[in-house]
Parts: structure tokens; C-alpha cells; sequence
């Protein structure tokens, strides 16, 4: 029964607090909006991010920070955090509540040598410590240089490479210019080709009609000097010869 009763208060908590996550994350969106910026990046303004102190927290007394003198300075002044430790310490030894027995002596005993320990290796221990922390720090400073340069130089590689993708762009389209030059002067030099072929047979053509009308124009004359010949009588070519002679002998007589 004292475990199902438990169990079942554990339930209504968790129900309570689910309630209250909700609905306060309900009324509050625009802050976490604002934590980022509104862009989906982290606010750096209002929550920069977490730095490593270089140094440690200044202390009194060896061991008591200083922000808790701070504290009580604002309440009770520069004397009231060592009236409080001096009150308190007196309190509690006076009430018993800290028993001063052998172990007191001994924690004692430890704490003189603690802080003669700290006063007088801590220093060094100190120096050794922040030598350890600096090749540390410049192991992995150099690590993220190296990793930067390194992102630096694919970087320029990458936009190299694009340039080279770029020229390499244009001298496709060179090539494909010059193959077109190239089909155009395989298609001029075809048609050339075509034209002497063709420009040879119409010669050869008339060439050989030429020929043919020679031909034909000398078996003409001939044709016809032989008819004229065959119907010529010898006395016809008699008197055609003394008429000749009769004509010259005029001419010779004019001149």
C-alpha cells in the first residue's frame, strides 16, 4: 500500500510539473526566440559563450573567496564577513558543536603544513602548471590553425577547381565551334567536289558536241565540194578558167 500510494504521488508530480513546463514554455516562446537571435543562431550579446579564466579567483585567508567579502560588504561592511567567521567559529566551539579533540590538532597540524607547502612550493608548482596549461593550449591552438589552413587551402582548391570547371566550360564550346567550322568546311569542300563533277561532265558534254558538230560541218563541206566537183564538166571548168584569165588580163591592163 506505502509503495502504490508513493507511486501514485510520483505520478501527480510529474503531471504537475509537465503542466507547469508547458504552459511556461507557452508564455515565454518570444524569449527563446530572442536567445537566438530570431534567426536560428546563438545570441552572443546576451549569452556569450563561457570563457576559461586564464587566472584563478582571488582568496583571503588562503582559502575564502573573495566574492563572499563582497557579499557582506554591501550588508555589513569591511568588518562584517570577519566578525561573522570570528562569531561563528566562537559559536560552535563554545556550543560544542566542533569538538575540539586529537583529530582538531591533527587537521590543524595538516593546515600548517598546507599552507607552508602552498607558500612555499606553490609557486613553482605554479609556474610548472601554467608552462603544462600553455603547451596545452598551443598544441591545440596550433592544431585548429593547422585544421583552419588546411579548411583554407581545400577552400581555394575547391573555388580552383571551379574555375577550371569554368575554363574548361568554354573550351567545350571552342571545341564545339571548331567541329562546327569543320562540318561546314567538309560540306563547302563536297560541294565544291560536286560542282567540279558536275561542271566536268557538262564540259566533256559540249565538248564532245562540239566534236560531233566539226565532224559533221567537214563531211558537209566535203559532201558538198564533191557534189560541186561531180557536176562540173571539163567544158564548163574550160571556160570558167578562161574567163579567170580574161578577168585578170583586165585587171593587169588597169593597173
Amino acid at each position: 500500500m506505502l509503495s502504490r500510494a508513493s507511486l501514485l504521488t510520483g505520478q501527480q508530480q510529474s503531471r504537475i510539473l509537465a503542466i507547469t513546463s508547458r504552459a511556461a514554455a507557452q508564455q515565454c516562446p518570444p524569449a527563446a526566440g530572442a536567445a537566438q537571435g530570431g534567426s536560428g543562431e546563438r545570441d552572443l550579446v546576451n549569452f556569450p559563450r563561457p570563457v576559461r579564466l586564464a587566472e584563478p579567483g582571488k582568496v583571503r585567508l588562503g582559502f575564502i573567496p573573495e566574492e563572499w567579502f563582497q557579499f557582506f560588504y554591501k550588508k555589513t561592511g569591511v568588518t562584517g564577513p570577519y566578525a561573522f567567521g570570528v562569531g561563528l567559529t566562537t559559536y560552535l566551539c563554545s556550543k560544542e558543536i566542533y569538538v575540539m579533540e586529537h583529530e582538531y590538532y591533527t587537521g590543524l597540524s595538516i593546515a600548517v603544513m598546507a599552507y607552508i607547502a602552498v607558500t612555499k612550493f606553490g609557486p613553482t608548482i605554479s609556474n610548472y602548471a601554467d608552462k603544462e596549461i600553455e603547451k596545452y593550449e598551443n598544441s591545440w591552438k596550433q592544431g585548429r590553425e593547422t585544421e583552419i589552413s588546411s579548411l583554407n587551402a581545400a577552400i581555394k582548391d575547391e573555388e580552383k577547381s571551379q574555375w577550371q570547371a569554368e575554363g574548361q566550360q568554354l573550351l567545350i564550346d571552342a571545341k564545339r565551334e571548331n567541329v562546327a567550322l569543320q562540318l561546314e568546311a567538309a560540306y563547302r569542300q563536297r560541294l565544291m567536289t560536286a560542282y567540279n563533277e558536275v561542271k566536268r561532265r557538262l564540259d566533256y558534254q559540249l565538248e564532245r558536241q562540239n566534236i560531233e558538230n566539226k565532224i559533221a560541218q567537214k563531211h558537209m563541206i566535203s559532201w558538198v565540194v564533191s557534189k560541186v566537183k561531180a557536176s562540173i564538166t571539163p567544158d564548163q571548168d574550160k571556160a570558167t578558167i578562161n574567163k579567170c584569165i580574161d578577168d585578170l588580163s583586165k585587171l593587169a591592163a588597169k593597173a
